[in-house]
């Protein structure tokens, strides 16, 4: 889906990962969550740029898209 985004069960169990890093997209998004703007985030993981991180956030809209049957 994204180029920036990764999955591989060799790394972190196959949780989706920002390429090149172990970095799953799951910590980027709960510091969104939490309010913290991309600079804050930025300096805490130095290496990912803002573009990862709207990655992060394209890809959880995707998720959000997919439907379930109940």
């Amino acid at each position: 889906m994204n180029k920036r985004i990764t999955s591989d069960p060799q790394i972190c169990g196959g949780e989706p990962c920002i390429k090149e890093t172990r970095i799953p997209v799951r910590i980027i998004l709960s510091h969104i969550a939490a309010g913290e703007d991309y600079a804050t985030i930025l300096k805490q993981f130095p290496r990912i740029q803002e573009e990862d991180i709207i990655a992060c956030l394209e890809y959880a809209a995707y998720l959000a898209t997919e439907k379930s049957v109940l």
